[in-house]
């Protein structure tokens, strides 16, 4: 099991929303396939087939929780998976 494997089980099961690394949220999300576009200290991330747009800005080295429950509403919602399409 890889570091994106364990990362994307701890977010999806939601009880540690506040320990994610903002770094490692990052990386996962460009494994999912994910555009980044950086402006000043806001991550934004944008894909093809998916509406929504993450905007995700660091609390040092954490993700804010709010925004690591949007990614995972937006890994669940389009069933995103870490298959060899993706990376």
């Amino acid at each position: 099991m890889g570091k994106h494997d364990k990362l994307l089980i701890k977010i999806l099961r939601g009880v540690s929303d506040a320990n994610i690394p903002f770094s490692g949220l990052c990386n996962l999300l460009k494994a999912f396939g994910f555009d980044e576009r950086i402006r000043g200290d806001h991550h934004i991330f944008t894909k093809n087939g998916v509406a929504e747009i993450l905007n995700l800005q660091p609390i040092s080295a954490k993700a804010k929780p709010y925004q690591v429950k949007q990614v995972r509403n937006v890994i669940l919602k389009y069933k995103l998976n870490l298959g060899a399409d993706n990376e």
